[in-house]
């Protein structure tokens, strides 16, 4: 069992919160929380695993209030959630089985692309005023692969899913953006909570810091929603930024 400290404590929670913060202003949280856990030395496939800890936690919640607005398919869900258990599930089994310094090397590959991605918002469509779901063969094909595909990446490494999910289901599936919001995020709870079964089935996870962690990212989370209707976006690219370059740092071995 891994050592914790103070520090890891010190430097988790507040990256956390806010990546919170963060990612209820203008998404991208990810980018923040994963990194988190590596800048205070936690083993990159324990911190992958604990951060699902946390992660699940936050969609869990998100989840429940999508489907409470009736924003959610339970007809799309079904498919969509089966193909992601698929892919989350083979994406954590093969992350368990690439070394730690292989990881390192996906970091500097996966980490820049994926910010570029989350902070590009011209890829993301116009919101439109109708949230009218129209379900077909093509809508359910093109979902269900998403999910099996993007849900592999949330298990193999995490950061971007839920962006990834709703760009799929927007740009190639048509839904409407509130729809897509809905439906991407039952997907990932569903990546999340099936990653994180495998992690811990193989004991990867740090309980009482991913706790802990989570605590920080739902408080995060709850200001950074308050700050949604004010200058609060200014921050979210500064704040990933900053983190990816400590984490670059960090794994350079500078600190």
């Amino acid at each position: 069992m891994m050592q914790l400290t103070p520090v890891m404590f010190l430097v988790v929670c507040p990256l956390v919160f806010l990546a919170g913060l963060v990612d209820a202003i203008g998404g991208g949280g990810g980018l923040i929380s994963l990194p988190a856990y590596l800048i205070a030395g936690v083993p990159i496939h324990m911190a992958i695993a604990t951060n699902k800890l946390s992660s699940a936690c936050g969609t869990t919640l998100a989840t429940f209030r999508f489907i409470r607005a009736k924003m959610v398919s339970l007809r799309l869900a079904v498919p969509t959630v089966l193909a992601a258990m698929i892919g989350s599930a083979c994406g954590a089994k093969i992350s368990l089985t690439v070394d730690e310094a292989a990881m390192k090397y996906i970091l500097f590959v996966v980490l820049p692309v994926t910010a570029f991605i989350v902070l590009n918002r011209k890829l993301f469509p116009a919101d439109e005023e109708s949230d009218e779901l129209v379900l077909n063969r093509r809508v359910y094909v093109i979902s269900s692969l998403a999910a099996l595909v993007i849900g592999f990446y949330d298990g193999f490494y995490g950061p971007g899913t839920g962006t990834f999910l709703i760009i799929a289901l927007t740009v190639f599936a048509k839904l409407p953006m509130k729809r897509a919001n809905g439906q991407s995020k039952v997907i990932n709870w569903t990546t999340n909570v099936t990653s994180l079964a495998v992690f811990l089935l193989d004991g990867q996870v740090i309980f009482l810091l991913g706790l802990a962690a989570a605590l920080s990212n739902m408080a995060g989370a709850w200001i950074g929603a308050s700050l949604v209707m004010t200058k609060g976006s200014k921050i979210v690219r500064p704040s990933i930024l900053l983190v990816l370059v400590l984490l670059f740092l960090k794994i350079l071995g500078v600190y």
